[in-house]
């Protein structure tokens, strides 16, 4: 379970800083796949990564399990961070590695040997579906290739949760649905639970069992996705609502 209390990030000082996220209270649940919800500059993507601690919040928590890891430093916050998976929208793969090489690169970091490494790698690209392209570079790719090689990497320390930040918003929508079909099938059959940051409510209403809609660095509404979707509460739910339906992103109703 990850639990967010009065989570707040300032960036700055003065009359320069900037807050970007303010008293944010969520509850994932383990096995969920809960959306985080928002117009471009909410503080999604803050948010996201104030949960690895790649961003550090200024103030309250973020428990894991019941841990407070606001303050972990040194080996244990590489330990953390080994142990959640991040996908990205730009896909963030090695340009100069193969394919088999960029799956690999995690494991490598934490010294596995070079079979063990491999042999983890070769598993989950068959998983992915990209077994005969191991000794492919990343341009030789497409777009929903590459993501599911990301995925594949982020995987590859058999991590409890997945970070997805804008996962899909390179992708067409054939592709944009094929990955998210993967996802849910890891999130069903690997028991991952995954956290989906996203500006499409079509993405959230296909994947997400619940969701959280941000404006302005707050939480204006959140609950399971359906009812969200179907009967919003607050404006800037209905407002993204409105902004979908005129984008003509199917599913969302």
């Amino acid at each position: 379970m990850i639990e967010i209390q009065n989570l707040t990030k300032t960036f700055g000082a003065g009359e320069a800083s900037h807050t970007a996220l303010r008293d944010i209270n969520l509850t994932i649940e383990d096995g969920d796949v809960f959306g985080i919800i928002g117009q471009s500059g909410a503080g999604k993507s803050t948010l996201v990564r104030c949960i690895n601690l790649l961003e550090h919040p200024t103030s309250g928590k973020v428990l894991i399990n019941g841990r407070d890891i606001t303050g972990l430093k040194g080996k244990e916050l590489l330990d953390l961070r080994s142990s959640i998976g991040m996908i990205f929208q730009n896909f963030s793969l090695f340009q100069q590695r193969t394919v088999l090489r960029n799956v690999m690169f995690p494991l490598e970091l934490r010294h596995e040997s070079k079979q063990k490494a491999e042999s983890r790698a070769k598993k989950l690209l068959e998983l992915v579906g990209l077994e005969n392209k191991a000794n492919n570079y990343p341009s030789q790719l497409s777009g929903g290739q590459q993501q599911r090689v990301a995925i594949a990497r982020a995987l590859a320390n058999d991590p409890k949760v997945m970070l997805c930040d804008e996962a899909t918003s390179a992708l067409d929508t054939r592709t944009t649905a094929q990955v998210l079909n993967l996802l849910r099938d890891i999130n069903r059959e690997m028991g991952v639970t995954m956290v989906v940051i996203t500006h499409s409510l079509a993405v959230a209403e296909q994947i997400c069992n619940k969701v959280a809609v941000i404006d302005d660095g707050a939480v204006v509404e959140q609950g399971p996705t359906a009812q969200v979707l179907k009967n919003p509460q607050s404006p800037v739910t209905r407002e993204l609502i409105g902004m979908n339906f005129a984008h003509g992103e199917e599913g969302v109703r």
